[in-house]
């Protein structure tokens, strides 16, 4: 069977940004078709940020008992804790269900139209879309493109997601491995080596460059240091992957060390996680006449994701850094309403980065470094979670985290807020909205933050930074 379709609007993937904008398109009253080759919900609901949170929560769980049986907080527990781990995954499993559901429901509820298959485009604005009733053919007055994107797989250590597993594959393990080498010490690599961790898995970090997470400064990545090493969580900085071979059902992994030696050990599992890159390929991309970035890697835009095409969007993974869902969604928004006829553009004071390790790590504009090197005069102000009730009640100040202020020196103006700590991803709406309202260090301490809390901290850090903090030194 085949059809032909037109629509005011055609979303193309279904991950955060484009059930966002397909959302926002049926609430304006446009008549709008989203696409989805997979589940509604894309990576970041059905393979990413969802799912692997659910591990990583259920990795605290799981260790936060263990604790419990040599007795602890005045709770004991005899016998051992026993992990089953097609129980969690099934579990994971369920959360992720329950939430494709629900975007399928709030789309039917806006009135956008879910067709589950591949579509591939002829032009810019014409494509074909592969179903498992046949094949329609939809005209569209308005594309957005929202296609996300995919692990990188290193081309001498291909994808089996039994022994070589990309992030994907590490959230349906079917049995916890005794050994796991993590390649890539960035943010995906080390929340799940740590959920495995704690799970009860021996961790090896393999990392080219010399330090892990080296997206942030070293004050900010401190605590994790200490928390990998007093967990045995072996890293191994200035090392380069060469090559994986699977011999009895273990993996023989082979690395170039710092001074240039091979190195090879045997894991149960490998897991590469040496980046993400842009869904670009496959779906007629290079029929649209659309132009790239400098580097080819992502579509063009302008600040209102208007791509070279007119009436041709992209949003999300596809049209470049950072890639994060929360930057899809509110672009996806924004260009629902740009194409209703309101006057929009994406100019965000700052994008939040979260990072869901042992201690988590929050950072949200400007770092100190990275203010300083655009000519500002700062001061700073730095507040230990060790000093914070709540965060004592939860064992928060374990991890040896704090909250940091970044402010300009002469009009006080918040220019970024930096925290790393257990639970301390919670702060990070308030750290942005901060920044995104232009507020100045007398509006934070002038605000009443309830207590016993861990927003506390913001409080105490901005009175930090204003050199009268009432909790700490």
């Amino acid at each position: 069977m085949s059809e032909s379709r037109k629509c005011q609007v055609l979303v193309v993937g279904a991950g955060p940004g484009g059930y966002v904008a397909a959302i926002r398109a049926g609430q304006l009253g446009l008549d709008t078709i989203i696409v989805e080759g997979d589940k509604a919900g894309g990576t970041c609901l059905i393979r990413g940020c969802i799912p692997s949170k659910a591990m990583i929560h259920a990795a605290e769980r799981f260790e936060h008992l263990a604790h419990h049986t040599d007795g602890h907080m005045g709770i004991s527990i005899s016998g051992e804790v026993e992990l089953d781990m097609p129980a969690l995954v099934s579990w994971k499993d369920d959360i992720v269900e329950r939430l494709n559901k629900g975007v399928e429901h709030l789309l039917k509820n806006a009135g956008a139209e879910l067709i589950k298959g591949w579509a591939t485009f002829q032009n810019a604005k014409n494509c074909t879309v592969e179903t498992e009733d046949g094949t329609i053919a939809i005209e569209a007055e308005n594309v957005i493109l929202a296609t996300g994107s995919s692990p990188i797989e290193l081309p001498f250590m291909k994808f089996d997601e039994q022994h070589i597993c990309s992030s994907t594959g590490a959230l349906d393990l079917d049995s916890l491995p005794e050994k796991v080498a993590v390649i890539g010490g960035g943010y995906i690599g080390l929340e799940l080596g740590i959920a495995l961790r704690r799970l009860g898995s021996e961790v090896t970090v393999i990392e080219g460059l010399d330090k892990v997470m080296a997206i942030f400064d070293d004050e900010l990545r401190r605590p994790l240091i200490t928390w990998l090493r007093k967990n045995a969580v072996v890293t191994h900085t200035n090392c380069l992957a060469q090559g994986a071979e699977v011999k009895d059902g273990k993996v023989e992994l082979t690395w170039k060390d710092a001074e240039g030696e091979m190195q090879s050990e045997t894991f149960d599992k490998v897991l590469v996680t040496v980046g993400r890159r842009p869904n670009t390929r496959g779906w007629g991309l290079e029929n649209m006449g659309l132009r790239m970035d400098t580097d080819g890697r992502f579509i063009r835009i302008d600040n209102q994701c208007k791509t070279s095409m007119k009436g041709v969007f992209a949003i999300g993974d596809v049209s470049g850094e950072p890639m994060l869902a929360h930057r899809a969604s509110a672009q996806g928004e924004m260009v629902a309403e740009i194409i209703a006829g309101h006057k929009r553009i994406f100019d965000p004071v700052a994008i939040p980065a979260i990072v869901f390790t042992e201690p988590e790590i929050v950072s949200v504009g400007l770092t100190p470094d990275e203010a300083k090197e655009v000519g500002e005069d700062i001061i700073t102000g730095k507040f230990p979670l060790a000093a914070n009730g709540r965060a004592l009640t939860m064992e928060a100040e374990k991890t040896g985290g704090f909250v940091r202020v970044v402010a300009r020196a002469s009009d006080h103006v918040i220019l970024g807020v930096q925290a790393t700590g257990s639970h301390v991803s919670e702060l990070s709406g308030e750290f942005t909205l901060a920044l995104e309202m232009g507020a100045v260090l007398e509006d934070i301490a002038g605000t009443i933050h309830a207590h016993p809390t861990m927003t506390e901290s913001f409080h105490e850090g901005v009175l930090k930074t204003l050199g009268h903090a009432i909790h700490s030194a």
